[in-house]
């Protein structure tokens, strides 16, 4: 296994009114300490975004570059995603990271709501994709479609879209697929060669239900502690490494447990959670 770290599981979000946001200098630290060696780059702004500057926190931290989670509008007719990309893509080239994670932004801050598309929006979004997808192989970078609650790719009708409708990869995010009603070890079994990526979180599932049904938004779940440690949630996570081990995967690893700080942490803070999920996904 190849595993890295997230600045989400330190509370790090690119969510307006998330919480208190932690420094990198501390994060990137904590990361090393635990036993991680790689690390995606976390929300746009958080490191340097002059893709030299960011190379060199990196590498004074002591590590890798996996690639980052990037937002981008695909559905809306007269906005062109590729330049926004393409400037991401060029901190991959100085600090070294090899996949591209997308998600299909709604156009608003949060991931609270989310729009019902048209026929021709739907059109649209796909095609981006794909697009996006052959722009990010032709510079050597491994592109992903990230299912995630709040964004136009959540439910499983949504995921079962891009199945059908593109070629590109899906990062298997197992905490927001089970939230966005798609079984995570199940999509892994039936198509483990379309996954290029993964975000191992695991989810309490009596929270995850309260989301499905609205009793709670999602912002109020994750405070309320749906993220969970590896192996402490409800999330098969040994059916999904065997589906994954049985088309050889050798892809990215990336430990996720979002969080939000409402302060400067007290004692360890979540390094202490990022340990203990480590251990279990190594016993995998």
């Amino acid at each position: 296994m190849r595993i890295a770290g997230a600045p989400i599981s330190w509370g790090v979000c690119e969510g307006p009114d998330w919480g208190f946001q932690l420094q990198p200098d501390r994060v990137l630290r904590e990361m090393r300490e635990v036993g991680l060696s790689a690390t995606e780059f976390g929300p746009q702004g958080w490191l340097p975004e002059a893709p030299a500057d960011r190379a060199s926190v990196l590498a004074e931290a002591g590590l890798a570059a996996v690639g980052a989670f990037v937002p981008v509008l695909l559905h809306v007719a007269d906005h062109d995603p590729l330049p926004g990309v393409d400037a991401e893509l060029d901190a991959f080239d100085a600090a070294g990271g090899d996949v591209l994670v997308l998600a299909a932004a709604t156009g608003t801050d949060g991931y609270d709501a989310r729009p019902e598309l048209s026929s021709d929006e739907w059109a649209r979004l796909l095609g981006n994709l794909d697009r996006l997808a052959e722009h990010a192989r032709s510079r050597g970078i491994t592109p992903s479609l990230h299912p995630h609650v709040g964004t136009l790719v959540e439910t499983f009708a949504d995921v079962q879209r891009v199945l059908d409708g593109t070629d590109v990869p899906l990062c298997l995010d197992t905490g927001h697929l089970q939230i966005g009603g798609t079984d995570p070890a199940e999509l892994a079994r039936a198509h483990a060669a379309r996954i290029s990526h993964v975000h191992a979180k695991d989810v309490r599932a009596d929270l995850a239900a309260k989301v499905q049904s609205g009793e709670l938004t999602y912002t109020d779940a994750v405070r309320a502690g749906m993220y969970v440690p590896l192996g402490d949630g409800d999330v098969d996570l040994p059916a999904i490494a065997s589906a994954l081990q049985g088309v050889d995967y050798d892809g990215w690893w990336v430990l996720e447990q979002d969080t939000i700080l409402a302060g400067e942490p007290e004692g360890e803070g979540p390094v202490a959670d990022v340990r203990d999920s480590l251990a279990h996904l190594r016993a995998l």
